[in-house]
């Protein structure tokens, strides 16, 4: 059974093929997409899908923690189905954004923790600059 039909059973939500193809579209890159170009590149095999089903499916693959959502002052958010603990790198020229897997809040999270005696349910870590890409091009 894969992750998300088990847990789409065990919360006892109804699993459609709407909702499964969002998640596997975003397992399957990582471009941390925001929802209108999930809606765009699902609505031709999906013609009478509409983006508030969109909308509603990564609300619901956020709740059942099969996704990330990523909140990088844009106005929009964007979508992660990477879910093993990693910060994220935005670049300020061309908006794409990486994967930083070797970095995480967790090391920070336990430092402020200690330092601070507080207790930290959750965190996200977000870098802003050029890629590698864009630095070279403005070189």
């Amino acid at each position: 059974m894969s992750s998300i039909t088990k847990t789409f059973k065990d919360k006892g939500l109804k699993l459609t093929p709407q909702r499964i193809a969002v998640y596997e579209y975003l397992l399957g890159t990582k471009e941390h997409p925001s929802a209108e170009t999930i809606y765009s590149a699902l609505i031709d095999r999906f013609p009478t899908m509409s983006l508030a089903t969109v909308y509603k499916s990564l609300k619901t693959l956020c709740e059942v923690d099969l996704i990330k959502e990523l909140n990088l002052g844009e106005g929009n958010f964007r979508y992660d189905a990477l879910m093993k603990d990693h910060a994220h790198f935005q670049c300020t020229s061309c908006a794409r954004v990486f994967d930083l897997m070797h970095i995480s809040a967790h090391s920070l999270e336990a430092a402020v923790e200690k330092d601070e005696d507080f207790d930290v349910s959750s965190s996200k870590l977000y870098f802003f600059g050029l890629c590698k890409t864009c630095k070279e091009s403005k070189l």
